[in-house]
């Protein structure tokens, strides 16, 4: 009832802002991709790290909004996410995403939820020389602590701050343009903050580095890959940063579909969790 409230919760007012507001549509002031795909914490971006990017194509003055479903298939665990996005003016994001993990080997579940708020503070994408620049941060929740706390985690919730910075090279590989973005993000938590936040020798914020670079093939068609450095706090495990290799269909401003490889390392105690990665996309 909690998870279905909260998602209710979200769909309801885009529901109110579709009905009561001016919205992009399908050939709307931005250009194809230039929204990014959604990452498993529900902000707009690759599949784990978020990119300085506002989601769906709304411009000037535009509401837009985005819903998300995205699996992650691994050796020993199966990762789940729902999550919804509303976006203003191509300069402010509100997300949301409910995480589920799935322990395939050791059974269980492991459950999360995401609030996301993103702000474009100066540049452009495509535009202008200097890289659009965007702060965030996103507030962390874990349903159930008793086993976060089990393994040495500190505290059931935190919040993870952030900045990040994204530009479009045209003409820049081969005759095609090339999306650079680094992500610079202070964190606590661990495992994604699946498995708590902070642990007993150390509750500080470390900073890690994100970096992604996609590759337009085409209007529509985008390959890639992602790289997030990942702290290493608690004792029970080791932490390892995770990576994926991606494509992605926008198949118009209303669709797209990102596939990846993932390797996310070691996780809560189980080595080379590598697998697939899939998402689907509907934006307004």
């Amino acid at each position: 009832m909690r998870v279905s409230l909260k998602v209710n919760a979200v769909w309801l007012l885009g529901l109110f802002l579709l009905c009561s507001t001016e919205w992009a549509v399908a050939d709307g002031s931005r250009v194809t991709a230039t929204g990014g795909a959604t990452s498993i914490e529900g902000s707009a971006g690759g599949g784990v790290v978020p990119w300085a990017v506002i989601n769906g194509y709304g411009s000037s003055d535009e509401w837009s909004a985005t819903a998300v479903a995205t699996g992650v298939f691994v050796d020993d665990y199966t990762l789940k996410v729902i999550g919804a996005s509303v976006s203003y003016d191509n300069r402010i994001e509100l997300s949301y995403a409910r995480q589920r993990l799935k322990l395939d080997t050791i059974g269980g579940y492991l459950e999360q939820d995401i609030y996301g708020v993103k702000y474009k503070v100066a540049g452009e994408l495509l535009y202008t020389r200097m890289p659009q620049i965007s702060v965030g941060l996103q507030y962390k929740t874990v349903d159930d602590f008793f086993l976060p706390e089990a393994v040495g985690a500190r505290d059931d919730s935190g919040i993870d701050y952030y900045v990040a910075a994204s530009k479009v090279f045209f003409d820049a590989f081969m005759g095609r343009n090339v999306l650079v973005n680094g992500t610079l993000r202070a964190t606590k938590a661990n495992q994604g903050g699946l498995l708590g936040f902070g642990s007993a020798d150390n509750n500080d914020y470390e900073l890690m580095n994100e970096v992604a670079v996609a590759l337009l093939l085409t209007d529509n068609l985008v390959m890639g890959m992602d790289y997030r450095e990942k702290p290493d706090e608690l004792d029970f495990s080791g932490e390892d940063d995770w990576q994926d290799f991606f494509i992605g269909w926008f198949a118009n401003k209303n669709f797209s579909v990102v596939l990846a490889y993932a390797d996310l390392g070691s996780i809560a105690g189980l080595d080379n969790q590598k697998g697939w990665y899939l998402s689907f996309e509907a934006a307004l």
